[in-house]
């Protein structure tokens, strides 16, 4: 039995990390880190200092909305349903904030502290900015930061092109927007007002593809050097979802293509940003 439990707040330790996020953010800045001719030890401590930030803040986040979860009867959330406590979750979002703080540093001075700073952002989402008008704004500066964090960690410490800052910023706010798309409805229920929420759902899922569009469009024209016809074709690609995005606006509450042909678009910019991760530094 006792083992039975302890397998249960691990399962539950890892639903509320918010598993799929983490994942993908940490594969991200790995990714970009080696492509921008960062070292194999140095794409390790990236790798760790980001998923260390990464779990603290899915952490934080349920512990920060468990009451909240439970009263509304949210099941899908592990702290709502007490297993695990929720001071287990605490302690697990401290460790990984410790784990964070020390691989990156790691990385070096400048190159910790603007990862830390983009950690400290969600964590001030977490805490209270969610609510507000500004909510867009953790999400710009911790994405805008991320190129900051690789480029600082390479030798010689060189600052990150503005193209590459602006377009972090862009691909976080649209990333903000998308992600709220599902649950607009839920977290006003909630008392959660943040932008998306405020606008209500049909502006956001006009505004959700505008940073996106506008984040393909830097990555295809910032970098030097000619755009060629894959940077074209993207754009056309993104341009063409953005459309899509539009056209589904008005589509019914239960639909999903909003939020699908918006999350196409944010892996377009991924694509992109990860192309043009040797022009970094």
């Amino acid at each position: 039995m006792e083992a039975r439990v302890r397998g249960g707040a691990v399962r539950g330790l890892v639903r509320a990390s918010h598993p799929e996020p983490t994942a993908a953010v940490t594969v991200l800045v790995t990714a970009l880190a080696a492509a921008s001719g960062q070292s194999p030890g140095g794409c390790v401590l990236v790798a760790v200092a980001v998923l260390g930030g990464q779990l603290s803040v899915g952490w934080c986040n349920d512990v920060v909305d468990a009451d909240r979860d439970r009263a509304a009867g949210r099941t899908d959330k592990p702290l709502a349903a007490g297993v695990p406590a929720r001071a287990t979750a605490a302690a697990a979002a401290a460790a990984a904030l410790a784990v964070c703080v020390v691989a990156s540093l790691a990385c070096g001075a400048a190159a910790g502290a603007a990862h830390l700073a983009g950690v400290a952002a969600a964590w001030a989402y977490n805490l209270g900015v969610k609510r507000t008008a500004l909510s867009w704004l953790p999400y710009a500066v911790g994405f805008g930061l991320l190129p900051a964090f690789v480029t600082l960690g390479l030798p010689g410490h060189p600052g990150p092109p503005g193209w590459a800052v602006a377009a972090g910023a862009l691909l976080g706010v649209g990333a903000h927007v998308t992600n709220v798309l599902p649950d607009i409805d839920a977290d006003l229920a909630a008392g959660v007002r943040g932008l998306p929420q405020r606008l209500g759902r049909r502006r956001s899922r006009l505004l959700a593809p505008v940073p996106l569009l506008a984040a393909a469009v830097v990555l295809v024209l910032g970098p030097p050097g000619p755009v060629g016809p894959a940077g074209w074709a993207a754009l056309a690609v993104t341009g063409g979802l953005a459309v899509a995005t539009v056209r589904t606006a008005g589509a019914g509450t239960g639909s999903r293509a909003p939020f699908l042909t918006t999350l196409a678009m944010a892996v377009t910019a991924v694509v992109l940003l990860l192309a043009h991760g040797g022009a970094l530094a």
